[in-house]
């Protein structure tokens, strides 16, 4: 299963959490040996960027890991509203 999690971030706080959430991923991708992604929307809206970090084929428990990892960098501190989580597998189709 895959993690894609969004959030909105205020523009003043980017580069901050840019640099707190690559060393989130960092180190789960160190302890859990997930591939992971650090996507924005080039745009901002309303003075918010539309952040998205992406966790592939992650182990079972990944998620308790994950908002240990968060609580521990402080990245909810720089995130407006929630942090958003989707999961999706992968599908391949019968030929």
């Amino acid at each position: 299963m895959d993690l894609y999690i969004y959030y909105r971030v205020p523009v003043g706080n980017s580069a901050q959490l840019e640099r707190q959430a690559a060393a989130l991923q960092t180190r789960l991708s160190q302890q859990l040996k997930v591939a992971t992604e650090l996507k924005r929307r080039p745009q901002d809206k309303d003075g918010m960027h539309t952040w998205m970090e992406v966790y592939l084929d992650v182990p079972d428990g990944f998620e308790a890991a994950l908002q240990e990892a968060v609580a521990d960098t402080g990245l909810d501190a720089l995130i407006d509203g929630a942090r958003h989580i989707e999961h999706f597998l992968d599908f391949s189709p019968c030929a």
